[in-house]
């Protein structure tokens, strides 16, 4: 099994006994026997100060988008970093004065777009110059550490769910990132990171022999973390991505879609790694709830071969084909920002949703970021912990 940060820590906790501490964790922020962080810190008679919460909250009891007001009862200040505006996404300032330490363990899920890791570099930035030092007990990425996909995000388009300059899946850990974004940013940050033993960047996670603690309400698997880097796309269409099912992300759908015509179209594409099944299903919440819709399960049958973010590109432009009558890509407000559609947040570019709209071919469209990828793997190596 591997040994992840939080475990090394706690073989030496000792010169740690005298600092004012802060953690940025949630319900993932386990030992490997399963016991919370902030229990095991306080039993080993450090100063746990305060908790930074990030979106969802510290046992994820929110949706996506959903301000987080509540806080179970602790022996110690829970501080949420989401909440109902963008200025909640960094810390107060005074909730950091009485800290010399932070510590960084949630486990992340491998994509440009999941919050955890964005909470971590806007923390990073707000206390650069700072004398508070902020260590990241590092975990493993689900996805592994060697494969990277999809384009890398444009300046023009940051925003919450795109912080990072790199692909949407970036194979790389949460410790790794934090010194990218380091060097990159040119912080005055006393960054430590806490590296696990055993892990090997070819691992997914069912390899590493870690149990799987959901991060956040919509991702109860590791099957759907591996979908998660193309399917979150479907956040910024008409369509549903399975919320308010059992199985979010490996179904999407809509009323307006006929399953085996458009499970028959994205076969066409003879994408590698995943089947197609034509399915009806009923949402209990979020989009169309209470209907039934049709709609395609997607299902993994070749991890290594199979590309996530390809996929879902794919299926979009194959619902823009069957469907452009039907189907949109949604304005409005997505993660506080609402001057640009949250498809392109989410791609980090408006260049794929236009080539949708005009009718690219597919196999054109999944070319086009090969250049970002190649530059980004000669990149990313230079980070590598592991």
């Amino acid at each position: 099994m591997i040994a992840t940060g939080l475990d090394l820590l706690l073989q030496n906790t000792e010169s740690l006994k005298h600092r004012n501490i802060g953690l940025i964790v949630n319900q993932t922020s386990v030992t490997h026997d399963l016991k919370y962080s902030w229990n095991v810190l306080k039993e080993r008679g450090l100063h746990i100060k305060r908790i930074f919460s990030p979106e969802h909250g510290l046992f994820a009891t929110e949706q996506d988008q959903i301000a987080v007001s509540y806080q179970p009862e602790l022996d110690c200040e829970i501080v949420s970093l989401y909440g109902d505006s963008a200025a909640t996404l960094i810390p107060d300032l005074s909730l950091v004065d009485d800290l010399d330490l932070i510590l960084f363990d949630i486990q992340d899920v491998g994509a440009r777009y999941y919050t955890y890791i964005n909470t971590l570099a806007l923390f990073m930035e707000a206390i650069s110059g700072r004398d508070i030092e902020i260590c990241v007990l590092d975990r493993p990425n689900p996805l592994g550490g060697k494969l990277v996909e999809g384009p890398q995000l444009q300046p023009a388009f940051g925003s919450f769910v795109g912080v990072f300059p790199v692909p949407v899946r970036h194979g790389m850990t949460a410790g790794e990132l934090a010194i990218f974004y380091r060097k990159i940013k040119k912080l005055d940050v006393n960054l430590r990171v806490v590296t696990m033993q055993g892990w090997q960047r070819s691992m997914l996670f069912p390899e590493t022999g870690l149990p799987w603690i959901p991060p956040s309400p919509n991702m109860p698997t590791f099957a759907t973390a591996e979908v998660y880097p193309g399917m979150c796309l479907f956040e910024g269409l008409n369509v549903s991505e399975g919320r308010g099912s059992t199985t979010p992300f490996q179904l999407s759908g809509a009323p307006f879609i006929q399953p085996y015509e458009l499970a028959e179209r994205c076969a066409s594409y003879q994408l590698e790694g995943v089947y197609f099944r034509p399915v009806w299903f009923k949402p209990t919440f979020h989009k169309f709830a209470g209907n039934v819709i049709g709609g395609i399960w997607q299902q993994v049958s070749d991890h290594s071969r199979y590309r996530s973010f390809a996929t879902a590109v794919a299926m979009t432009a194959a619902l823009y084909e069957l469907y452009a009558d039907h189907v949109q890509f949604l304005c409005g407000v997505y993660e506080f920002n609402d001057t640009i559609p949250a498809f392109d947040l989410l791609a980090g570019n408006g260049e794929i949703r236009i080539a949708i709209q005009n009718g690219t071919d597919v196999a054109s469209l999944l070319a086009s970021w090969q250049q970002d990828e190649h530059d980004f793997l000669a990149c990313k190596s230079h980070y590598h912990l592991y």
